[in-house]
């Protein structure tokens, strides 16, 4: 959520923040800004990851608020934080964390331990009276350049789309930093990759086409709208398996059972423990085919060479999937670009939980390497030849 330089309303006259009241603001003199009390750049981003982690498991948002005081640094950037600090210590609690999100640049404050219940109430508050505070000691020309916004973890949704907070994963930004090198190896051999399997698959491309073109009536692609990194959209492509214009309603109603732990995975398999759907009606027999040899997924390289998936990674989940995560589930569209194989597809694919495959992508993009992509890629061919998990 973001709200750059926040409008300031209505002050209610009592709230969660315990905080002076606005009068006694003009009648303290503002400090120097103190080094101890502002952390380094180094430190106050892992703070951001350390409390990130936290929110995670205890499920109390969390606030971050960013103010640019580049344009401001070298004229009045000691007067600017002065301000802040001040504001800090009337507006917030001894909880919150000040320090530089990028150094001499944007300063962060980072507001923990907030209520799920009443965090908007809190937030409103605070942004009331900080951007106030920094109003009424700031020439107006020095406050019209700062650039102020808020951040709120867990991420909201709205409807069918998803909203991603990369200011919160520092911690994910600094590993792709030092693994740059092998990332590019990486996207490098996702373009070859794609590119030749496009060319090589042609012929079979054509000839799928062709049998879904002429066994039911419909779109040979169908596409669908997935959640790529960070709440990215894009458009996902795949051979139609199933009739055109079906309801997605017995999908979505599944998925949120399967997700929330309330599927019995042996109800349609008798004593096999299978979490998908394995007689869904809306697939046509063809389709049922492609579904079993994984042929309906091939124009997906589309996708990989373009740059929205890579040939090996998590796979990409629908916005009302999405919806139904848990806090901890989200990191599997985070830590990683989609894949179109993973090591879930090779490890159990449908006979594996919903929260096991989370485990399984976190702990792909926790150990990942080339050679780990590399072993995976060489693993697939043989899954798909089985051919017994896929429906």
């Amino acid at each position: 959520m973001k709200f750059n330089r926040p409008q300031i309303g209505h002050r209610p006259d009592q709230d969660n923040v315990n905080a002076l009241p606005f009068k006694q603001l003009d009648a303290i003199p503002f400090p120097e800004p103190c080094a101890s009390e502002i952390l380094d750049e180094p430190s106050f981003r892992q703070m951001i990851a350390i409390e990130r982690k936290r929110s995670e498991r205890s499920g109390n948002p969390l606030v971050l608020m960013l103010i640019d005081v580049g344009e401001t640094a070298l004229e009045s950037g000691r007067k600017v934080l002065s301000t802040l600090l001040a504001a800090m210590s009337l507006a917030g609690r001894g909880t919150d964390v000040t320090g530089w999100y990028i150094e001499q640049s944007v300063v962060g404050v980072l507001f923990t331990e907030m209520k799920a219940d009443n965090h908007g109430e809190v937030l409103t508050v605070i942004m009331d009276r900080v951007t106030e505070s920094l109003r009424n000691n700031l020439e107006l020309k020095t406050f019209s350049r700062l650039g102020i916004s808020f951040h709120v973890f867990p991420e909201p949704s709205h409807g069918d789309t998803v909203a991603g907070a990369p200011e919160f994963y520092p911690d994910l930004f600094h590993r792709e930093k030092s693994q740059r090198f092998a990332l590019a190896v990486k996207r490098a051999i996702d373009i070859v990759g794609s590119a030749l399997a496009i060319v090589l698959l042609s012929p079979i491309f054509l000839v799928v086409a062709l049998a879904v073109k002429f066994s039911s009536s419909g779109p040979v692609l169908f596409r669908q709208e997935r959640v790529g990194r960070f709440g990215k959209p894009f458009m996902f492509l795949k051979f139609r398996s199933m009739y055109a214009d079906n309801d997605p309603k017995i999908h979505r109603e599944f998925m949120k059972r399967m997700i929330n732990g309330q599927h019995d995975p042996g109800a349609d398999s008798g004593n096999t423990k299978v979490y998908k759907m394995t007689n869904d009606p809306r697939i046509t027999r063809v389709g049922r085919f492609l579904r079993r040899t994984s042929l309906d997924e091939i124009p997906q390289f589309f996708c990989v060479l373009v740059g929205d998936m890579s040939l090996v990674g998590p796979r990409p989940p629908l916005a009302y999937e999405f919806q139904e995560y848990d806090i901890w589930h989200r990191r599997r569209v985070l830590e990683a670009r989609p894949g179109l194989t993973g090591l879930w597809q090779v490890t159990g694919r449908s006979r594996v939980s919903f929260d096991d495959m989370v485990r399984l992508d976190l702990q792909y993009a926790r150990n990942w390497s080339l050679w780990l992509d590399l072993k995976i890629l060489l693993k697939t061919p043989i899954v798909v030849c089985r051919g017994g998990d896929a429906f």
